[in-house]
């Protein structure tokens, strides 16, 4: 794939911003209006009922708890199935958290990412080649109020989560999970260790919905390879 926003020579990526809106509608990823996710949303409603911020972090614990993390390829999978396995990749945990988000009342959008594929080596130092090159990320965004605060900002500033140290990477945490606990700066508007902007190959801009995202830059792999990658990698 190509883009006239891919870095070059070590400059930090251009980021190509429009006006985004962004939605709180339904779409074929984020479809909570499925009985499942409804379900799921009350469930949460139940306990994170008030503040539209403490809503958002009482249902990424939910998902952080109720959904285990795998490696997984297939980025239009529904919010609904991944629930409904109760295991998902960190980008079908966050489409999940986008749609408990939209049923709540609150708009979306997504920023892409293109992703240079070692970042994930670390993770998977045996399974190296069955790992893309370049993996096509959907960051989301909530619109709180009238801003719109990343994913990664969820639970505070990137300048005070930075003291949490780095993410690696490795063991058990997943950039899903990382968020709580430490800053996921893509920017490299923070501290070293915590500056993954190196990683950055492209910023691919902002989309109404990741359903936008992968419909006009497509899904990482191609559907032949992807199915036997991901029955592989999701294990």
């Amino acid at each position: 794939m190509k883009s006239a926003f891919l870095r070059r020579g070590g400059d930090a990526p251009v980021s190509p911003r429009k006006t985004v809106t962004g939605s709180s509608a339904a779409t074929p990823i984020l479809d909570w209006k499925h009985p499942r996710v409804l379900g799921f949303t009350a469930e949460i409603r139940d306990v994170g009922a008030g503040a539209e911020r403490a809503f958002l972090i009482t249902a990424h614990r939910f998902i952080a708890a109720r959904v285990r993390p795998v490696y997984a390829l297939n980025e239009t999978q529904p919010a609904s199935t991944t629930l409904g396995l109760e295991r998902g990749s960190c980008s079908q945990r966050l489409a999940l958290l986008e749609a408990v988000a939209r049923g709540y009342g609150i708009a979306t959008r997504v920023r892409g990412l293109l992703v240079d594929g070692r970042f994930w080596h670390p993770r998977f130092p045996r399974l190296r080649a069955l790992i893309p090159r370049q993996v096509v990320l959907a960051w989301p965004e909530f619109l709180l109020g009238d801003q719109w605060v990343p994913v990664s900002e969820l639970y505070g500033d990137l300048g005070t989560l930075q003291v949490g140290g780095r993410f690696t990477n490795t063991g058990g945490e997943t950039l899903f999970d990382a968020i709580a606990r430490t800053a996921v700066d893509w920017d490299g508007s923070t501290c070293s260790s915590c500056d993954l902007s190196g990683h950055v190959l492209t910023d691919l801009g902002y989309f109404d919905s990741r359903d936008d995202l992968f419909g006009k830059h497509g899904q990482t792999l191609c559907l032949p390879i992807r199915i036997p990658a991901d029955l592989m990698m999701s294990r």
